[in-house]
C-alpha cells in the first residue's frame, strides 16, 4: 500500500459524492457519506487509499487518555504503519514519557519491510513487533508481495536479538505460499528465534480480497493443523492457530 498522491480519479468514480477535492488540491474523505463500497481502492491504480484522516499526536495521546482505563496496550496497524515512522516514534515517545500512559504498552504490526535504521529509531519507545512473513523463498515472495523477502527475514532477526519480536505471521494459502515446499528450511530458522516468540498460523479467506486472489483457494481447519503438526514434528512451539474459520 502506497500513500494517496492526491490524483483524483477516484473522486470522479465514488458513487456516493464521499471523496471531493480541498482548495489546496487534496483529497477529502467525508466519512458521512461514504458506503464503505470500495470503488476508490478499485480505482486506484497506485494501490493506495483516500480513506484517511489526519491526526496530530497531541489529538491521537487524546483519544488514548478517552480510553484508557479499558486498554493495556496500544498496536499501530496499517496498510504499513511504519510508512508513518516518525507519527509513530513520536507517539511513542510521548506515551513512555507520560505518567498516566506509561504502563501501556506498544505495539507494531508490520509487513516487516523497513530497514535496520528504521527500527533503530522506534526501538527505544516499542515493547514489540508483530511480523508476517509471507513467503519462506525470495522468489515466491515477489510472485506474493512484488519484493523478496531478504528485508523481511532481516527485520525478523534484528528484532529477535534486540528482544523485541513479539510474533512471526505465517499467512497460509493453499497452491500459493512456499511454506510446505520448504518445511525444512522454514521451521530451522523459526526454532532459532527466542522461545518467548509467538509463531501464528492465519488462514487466507477472500472476504474483502480483490483481483485475481479474490479467486484463490481458502483455507480449511485441517489445512492449518497440518501445516502446524509438520512445524511440530520440526521443534517449532509456541504456535497459535485461528480460532474461527469463516
Amino acid at each position: 500500500m502506497r500513500l494517496c498522491d492526491d490524483c483524483g480519479d477516484c473522486v470522479v468514480t465514488c458513487p456516493h459524492g464521499a471523496l471531493s477535492f480541498s482548495d489546496d488540491g487534496k483529497v477529502v474523505w467525508a466519512k458521512e457519506y461514504c458506503q464503505q463500497c470500495d470503488t476508490c481502492l478499485q480505482t486506484c491504480t497506485k494501490n493506495a487509499s483516500p480513506m484517511t484522516l489526519h491526526y496530530s499526536v497531541d489529538t491521537v495521546l487524546a483519544i488514548i487518555r478517552h480510553y484508557v482505563a479499558f486498554l493495556n496496550g496500544i498496536t499501530i496497524s496499517g496498510g504499513e504503519a511504519t510508512l508513518q515512522l516518525p507519527f509513530i516514534s513520536a507517539l511513542f515517545s510521548a506515551i513512555k514519557q507520560s505518567t498516566d500512559l506509561c504502563h501501556l504498552t506498544c505495539f507494531i504490526d508490520s509487513n516487516g519491510y523497513l530497514s535496520e535504521t528504521g527500527w533503530h529509531k522506534v526501538l527505544p519507545y516499542a515493547d514489540g513487533m508483530m511480523i508476517d512473513l509471507k513467503a519462506w523463498r525470495p522468489q515466491r515472495a515477489l510472485i506474493l508481495t512484488g519484493r523478496d523477502n531478504q528485508r523481511v527475514i532481516d527485520s525478523i532477526r534484528l528484532l529477535a536479538t534486540a528482544n523485541k519480536l513479539y510474533e512471526v505471521r505465517l499467512l497460509y494459502i493453499p497452491e500459493h505460499t512456499d511454506y510446505l515446499a520448504h518445511i525444512d528450511e522454514l521451521s530451522a530458522f523459526l526454532i532459532k528465534l527466542p522461545d518467548t516468540v509467538r509463531i501464528k498460523i492465519n488462514a487466507f479467506q477472500t472476504h474483502g480480497v480483490t483481483g485475481d486472489a479474490s479467486h484463490w483457494p481458502t483455507v480449511e481447519k485441517i489445512d492449518v493443523e497440518h501445516f502446524a503438526q509438520l512445524l511440530r514434528e520440526r521443534g517449532v512451539n509456541n504456535l497459535h492457530l485461528p480460532s474461527v474459520y469463516l
